[in-house]
């Protein structure tokens, strides 16, 4: 009979070898996922190296203090506390009867410096054409006395001729007459011709003065005549002052008109009224705060990092903006980084005196447009002072 052999027990190795395989592949998942989740997290802390955020950060705008122009009494009040009105709104409107008084009265004096320019202008011709005619008839005047001046003195001359011969022939007759040479008549006869030829020589003389007189006098009207360049442009220096008159006149009635304008009240741009003081018939003066208004465009974040966030952060750069009222995300970009420190621009700066300094992490503010407000906020849903977290993309 044949040996019987038995069948060898497993052994207990093989059954550790078996269980092995298990443990390994639990111990290679673990490292797997711990690397895995090293690298995330590496990822992760590189991509927050990619912005700087904050949430010290505001939506600012414009608030408009609207305020009247002109002195006068509130005749209509068109707006309420919080009603939105667009730009060039109708917001109140003064009494305008006292200015439409100032604009016909400025009208009346327009147009008459009008008239007085018109007349002025048409004087420069004719003093023009005056001057001329009188400078040609001084001239020929002038020439015409001194004529009648020399044809006086010459008649002068003759007279003199004359008188001296009458007075010599008298002389010659008077002895003759004495010894009765001569009859008494010629005697008589000399006589007169010699009293004749004396008042002769004397008319003649004054004719000479009169003529000098009158020569004179022809070269004064000369010598006026011979400015009329002057007088032509003086009657011109007339007319264009006229004519600036003219634009004073102008230029008052167009001031006129304007406060005419001023009495209605327009809203300078769209917005939300707010402190509203104004009511009908309140007398306001000119720079009076009527109310405030909360203009809806142009509006602005300002964002206050640190000033360790600051390194890599440049005008230009994208934003993602974060509003807490509203939960959207806008997008904007950075427009400028503030010249100092918020403490610095404080009303009370901080005073650090020698060895009590304690360094603070200081905040610089940052001005952050948005970049498609209109289409981002069609309803106006932000405000000024509403809180944001601005995330800049600084890599």
């Amino acid at each position: 009979m044949a040996d019987y052999i038995p069948t060898p027990e497993p052994i207990e190795e093989n059954a550790e070898v078996e269980s092995a395989p298990p443990q390994s592949r639990r111990r290679g998942i673990v490292i797997v996922v711990v690397v895995i989740l090293a690298l995330v997290a590496a990822g992760v802390w590189w991509r927050s190296t990619y912005s700087e955020n904050t949430d010290d950060a505001q939506v600012n705008g414009h608030l408009i203090q609207v305020s009247s122009r002109v002195a006068g009494q509130v005749a209509k009040v068109y707006v309420d506390e919080n009603q939105v009105v667009k730009a060039g709104d109708v917001i109140a409107e003064l009494e305008p009867s006292d200015y439409k008084v100032a604009v016909e009265n400025a009208e009346a004096a327009l147009a008459s410096a009008e008239a007085n320019a018109a007349a002025a202008n048409v004087n420069v011709p004719i003093t023009t054409v005056n001057t001329g005619s009188n400078l040609n008839a001084a001239d020929a005047n002038v020439s015409g006395s001194h004529a009648a001046v020399v044809q006086a003195e010459e008649q002068l001359e003759a007279a003199q001729a004359n008188n001296t011969k009458a007075q010599a022939d008298l002389k010659r007759y008077k002895p003759l007459v004495e010894k009765d040479v001569i009859s008494k008549q010629q005697f008589d006869a000399a006589v007169a011709a010699a009293d004749a030829a004396r008042h002769s020589e004397e008319a003649a003389r004054e004719g000479v003065r009169v003529a000098r007189e009158r020569e004179t006098q022809a070269k004064a009207q000369l010598k006026f005549a011979q400015t009329a360049p002057e007088q032509v442009a003086a009657q011109s220096a007339r007319a264009r002052q006229a004519q600036a008159q003219v634009a004073q006149a102008q230029a008052q009635l167009d001031m006129a008109r304007l406060n005419l304008g001023y009495t209605k009240i327009v809203a300078p741009a769209a917005g939300i009224i707010t402190r509203k003081s104004v009511e009908i018939n309140q007398n306001v003066a000119p720079g009076q705060n009527l109310l405030m208004l909360v203009s809806l465009e142009g509006l602005w974040v300002t964002a206050n990092f640190k000033e360790t966030q600051l390194r890599h952060m440049a005008a230009g750069q994208a934003v993602e903006i974060e509003v807490d009222s509203t939960g959207k995300t806008y997008h904007g970009k950075v427009t400028q980084i503030g010249g100092a420190t918020g403490s610095v621009l404080s009303l009370f700066p901080p005073e650090n005196a020698t060895g009590n300094y304690v360094k603070v992490v200081q905040r610089v503010p940052v001005r952050i447009d948005f970049t498609n407000l209109a289409g981002e906020d069609p309803n106006h849903e932000l405000r000024p002072g509403l809180s944001v977290e601005p995330k800049v993309s600084v890599k």
